[in-house]
C-alpha cells in the first residue's frame, strides 16, 4: 500500500509521515491544559504544519495510566469546535482519538480524516459507525487491560504473538461488519498494558506484525517507558523520543505519532537519505 485514504486526502506512506499530537485535556501527561482554548490550539496546529507534520491527532480524553474516564457531553464539547476550526482554517489531514461512537460519528460529519481508537472499535456501536462510512481511515490500537488498570502487572504468554492475535481479531471484527481492511492501521500500542521490559520488546520486534500487511503506528513520544530508562521527566524526553523514532521507522512504522514534530521531521529525513544511499 503507497497511500492511505483519509477522507478528502491521500496520505503517502512510501516514507514515514509524522502525526502532530493535540491534546485538549486538562489532564493528559505531557501537555495537558495547554491547548484547550480554540486560539492556542489553532497556533500550534499552525506551528505543527510548519514544521512538517502530514496528520493532526486530536485528542479529548487522556488516556495515561490512571485516566479518569471523560462523558460524550465533555468530550464533544473539547473535540468537535477545535475540529471545525482546523478544518476551517488549514488544509490538512485531522485524526480524532476516541473511543465512542458518538465522538466518531461527529467528528467524521465535520471533516475528520481518520479516527485513532485506543479501544480498537470494541466499544458498543463503533463498528456500526465507521462501517456507515466508508471514507475515512482508521487505527485500531493493542491495549491489555483499560487505562486504569492498563500498568497492573501486565502479562503475555508470548508478546509479539498475542499482539499479532488481538490484531487478527479486530481487523476480522472490522471485515465482517463491512469496513474494508484497506482502511486500516495498526498500533501496537506502546505503554499501554505493558512493562518497560515488554515495550523495549515490542520496539525490537515490530517489523515482525508487518505479516498483518497494514501499515503500522508508532506512537512512543515522551513515553514512560523513556522516561524510566533515562530517568528524565516529561519535557527532557526530546532525545529518548528521536531514538525510539527512529527505530519504528526502522522496523516499518509508517506514522509517527508525536509531541516534537520539527524534531522528529528533521531525524526522520536523514534517515531516509540515508536509506536512499545505501
Amino acid at each position: 500500500m503507497k497511500y492511505l485514504t483519509c477522507s478528502k486526502h491521500s496520505l503517502n506512506i512510501e516514507r514515514p509521515q509524522v502525526m502532530g499530537i493535540l491534546n485538549v485535556t486538562p489532564d493528559s501527561f505531557s501537555d495537558g491544559g495547554k491547548f484547550s482554548r480554540i486560539d492556542f490550539a489553532l497556533e500550534q496546529v499552525e506551528k505543527m504544519i510548519a514544521d512538517g507534520a502530514a496528520i493532526i491527532d486530536v485528542g479529548g480524553e487522556s488516556t495515561r495510566p490512571g485516566a479518569k474516564d471523560v462523558s460524550e457531553k465533555d468530550e464533544l464539547e473539547r473535540v468537535i469546535p477545535v475540529l471545525k476550526a482546523i478544518k476551517k482554517r488549514f488544509d490538512i489531514i485531522v485524526s480524532i482519538d476516541t473511543s465512542k461512537a458518538v465522538v466518531m460519528s461527529e467528528a467524521i460529519a465535520h471533516g475528520a480524516g481518520m479516527i485513532n481508537d485506543v479501544r480498537a472499535l470494541q466499544n458498543d456501536d463503533c463498528l456500526k459507525v465507521l462501517a456507515q462510512d466508508q471514507s475515512v481511515a482508521i487505527c485500531l490500537m493493542h491495549m491489555q487491560g483499560l487505562p486504569r488498570t492498563m500498568q497492573q502487572a501486565p502479562h503475555y504468554d508470548n508478546l509479539i504473538e498475542d499482539i499479532s492475535q488481538f490484531f487478527q481479531q479486530r481487523i476480522s471484527a472490522c471485515t465482517e461488519s463491512g469496513i474494508k481492511k484497506s482502511r486500516l492501521i495498526l498500533d501496537p500500542g506502546f505503554g499501554f498494558g505493558k512493562s518497560l521490559e515488554q515495550n523495549y520488546s515490542l520496539l525490537a520486534n515490530m517489523s515482525k506484525l508487518q505479516s498483518l500487511d497494514l501499515p503500522l503506528l508508532a506512537g512512543l513520544s515522551r513515553k514512560s517507558m523513556i522516561g524510566s530508562l533515562l530517568n528524565r521527566e516529561v519535557n527532557d524526553r526530546l532525545a529518548g523520543s528521536l531514538a525510539t523514532a527512529v527505530i519504528a521507522a526502522q522496523q516499518g512504522a509508517k506514522i509517527i505519532r508525536v509531541h516534537d514534530v520539527k524534531e522528529t521531521v528533521d531525524t526522520l529525513k536523514i534517515l531516509q537519505e540515508t536509506i536512499l544511499n545505501t
